[in-house]
Parts: structure tokens; C-alpha cells; sequence
């Protein structure tokens, strides 16, 4: 039999260290430590983040090695998050990576964040017996990102539209806060939006073609919040999960109607979520939905896969590792990595 391809991958984009090892395209092991601290500030704190990374990345990885069962002189090459995210967070696991890389005479593969969050949808052990084949639109929401791409295969992806503005997890936190909810706001709005029913309207981006915009959303919810909350002060707390439910209504039907606008317009039959927002619950439920009613295949990814994890970073590192797409060792991260 003949061995497989061992990838060790890192990820630091934002406040999850996470380190993973796969064979071939099965996830042996996958471990994430979070950060705690950014929840007394209503968000992430860069400086912070990269102090947490500095901590737990060695703890992490050797944990993830130990659970593997694998050596550090075993494994074939060494995948890393180059970006995009927060500068120095990707400082901190490039420069391991690197290092790693160095010392054990192995391949560098430098990942784009936002194209690791769709080819998780290849991971050996993920939600499906076998991966979707290509072409497949995939939509990708995230804290900072909301993209709708045409995928061709492992490094033939194409951007067909995007945000213009704030991104739908971005919209999500940030009328979390308005509404009183904790950091982060995405999962507490899903969560309480369960409980109620989607009884008030906002605005809705009008904007042409498959790009997004929720700014609008925004401060249509602010400035309806305002009005009401000057009749009742105790508005918001009478009428929370109706809010959050109307406003998950809003912004994932939008999220879908211009999925299925691509979809019709490309003649393409298989469609993805990825990004920390496809955990989310309606969003999952409304492209399962509109897959059974128009008979187009579905793929989401299993949750643990959803969030930023260090697999998705490392089933880039098995197709780089299959056509030679190694870095040297001045490859250096970027912020703002162009997809």
C-alpha cells in the first residue's frame, strides 16, 4: 500500500490557533485552542490575539502530534495560513511554519485563508461520502468576508461577486451588539432566533448582480431600534427573538436569493456553504431547502470544519503538495492576501 502524503498545517488568521496533520485527504487530527480574553472587549483585539497565538502555538501542535500518533520527522511538507487576517496573528504561525520547515528539511506552502475554507468541502472525513465535483458555486460568509465563487478545481476559483460593504457576519455582530447580545454575536442571534418569528421588516440591498451589501441592514435596525426603544424602553428585551429573527430572515434570504440567481444564470447544480457563517442554523436549513425544490446538490461542511480550523489549511497542503506548489522561506504573510 502505498504511504500517504502527510501535511502538517497551521492556522492563526484571528484568534483560534489551530494545528492539524492529514494523510492524504483524511484529517487525523484537528485542535483548536480559542481565546477567551477578546469577549470583555465586544471583539478581537489584535495585540492581544497575537500574544494568545505566541502561547499556545507550541502547546498546540504538540498536542496535535501526539494525537496523530506522527513524528515531526515524518510528515511531508508544512502547510500555513499566509492570509488573509490579522497581521500579527499570521506572523505568528507563518514564522513557526517557517521555522518547522527549516529544521526538518520540508516543503513550505504558503494558503490563501478564503480558498482553505472551500476546499474543507475535500476533506476525507467531512459530512459526505465522496467531495462535489467541479464546477460548484460556493458560497463563503464569514466575519470578514461574503463571496459567491465559481470553483473549477483546487487552484481554479473565481470570485463572481462579494460584499461591497460590511460582511454578513460582520452585519450579524454588529447588530448583535445593538440589541444588548454578547460577543460574538452571530451564534446568539441563531440561537434566539429559534424562539421567536421574523414579524419586523428592514431594508434590503437593491444592488444589481450577485455582490452584497448589509450596511444598509444596519442602520435600518439602528434607526428602528431608536424609534421604538423612545415609545417603550423595554422594547428590545419584549421583542428580542422576534428581532433576531427577522433579522436572520433579512440577511440569509439575501444570502440565498443571490446564490440561486449565480446558479441559474451559470447553469451550475452543485452548491456549497463555507465560512464561520455556514454553522449557521436557518442558513443551512434554507440551502438544504432550496436544493430539494430545484433538485440541485447540496454541500455543507461539518461545523468543526465551518469555523477558521487547521484542516481546511491542510487539505490545501495535500493538492499544493500533488503539484509542487511549494514557498521559500521568504514567502512572507499579508493582511490583505488577494484571493
Amino acid at each position: 500500500m502505498k504511504r500517504p502524503i502527510k501535511i502538517l498545517a497551521i492556522e492563526s488568521s484571528c484568534d483560534d490557533t489551530s494545528a492539524a496533520v492529514l494523510y492524504n485527504r483524511r484529517v487525523v487530527a484537528n485542535l483548536i485552542a480559542n481565546q477567551s480574553v477578546h469577549a470583555n472587549y465586544g471583539g478581537v483585539v489584535p495585540e492581544l490575539a497575537s500574544r494568545e497565538h505566541q502561547k499556545n502555538i507550541i502547546p498546540v501542535v504538540d498536542a496535535c502530534m501526539k494525537k496523530a500518533n506522527c513524528e515531526l520527522h515524518d510528515i511531508d511538507a508544512v502547510a500555513f495560513t499566509q492570509g488573509p487576517g490579522l497581521l500579527g496573528s499570521l506572523l505568528v504561525g507563518a514564522n513557526f511554519a517557517k521555522g518547522l520547515s527549516l529544521a526538518l528539511n520540508k516543503p513550505l506552502i504558503a494558503v490563501n485563508h478564503m480558498k482553505a475554507h472551500i476546499l474543507a468541502h475535500f476533506i476525507e472525513n467531512n459530512e459526505y461520502a465522496t467531495p462535489p465535483a467541479f464546477p460548484l458555486l460556493c458560497l463563503t460568509v464569514s466575519g470578514g468576508h461574503t463571496q459567491i465563487v465559481l470553483v473549477k478545481g483546487p487552484f481554479d476559483m473565481q470570485i463572481i461577486g462579494q460584499t461591497l460593504d460590511d460582511a454578513a457576519g460582520e452585519a450579524y455582530d454588529k447588530i448583535a451588539k445593538q440589541l444588548g447580545l454578547p460577543y460574538p454575536g452571530g451564534p446568539q442571534i441563531d440561537k434566539l432566533a429559534q424562539q421567536g418569528m421574523a414579524k419586523f421588516e428592514f431594508s434590503k440591498s437593491s444592488i444589481g448582480n450577485f455582490d452584497f451589501s448589509f450596511s444598509g441592514l444596519k442602520t435600518s435596525v439602528l434607526y428602528f431600534l431608536q424609534k421604538e426603544m423612545k415609545k417603550n424602553d423595554q422594547f428590545i428585551n419584549e421583542n428580542l427573538a422576534d428581532l433576531c429573527a427577522s433579522v436572520q430572515l433579512n440577511i440569509v434570504d439575501t444570502l440565498i436569493q443571490k446564490l440561486h440567481s449565480a446558479a441559474k444564470e451559470l447553469n451550475i447544480d452543485r452548491l456549497a456553504l463555507a465560512g464561520g457563517v455556514s454553522a449557521n442554523s436557518y442558513l443551512r436549513l434554507r440551502l438544504t431547502q432550496l436544493g430539494e425544490q430545484e433538485g440541485l446538490s447540496t454541500f455543507i461542511p461539518r461545523f468543526e470544519y465551518c469555523t477558521d480550523n487547521a484542516a481546511m489549511i491542510g487539505i490545501v497542503g495535500y493538492y499544493a503538495f500533488l503539484e509542487k506548489k511549494f514557498e521559500s522561506i521568504e514567502v512572507v504573510p499579508s493582511a490583505r492576501l488577494p484571493f
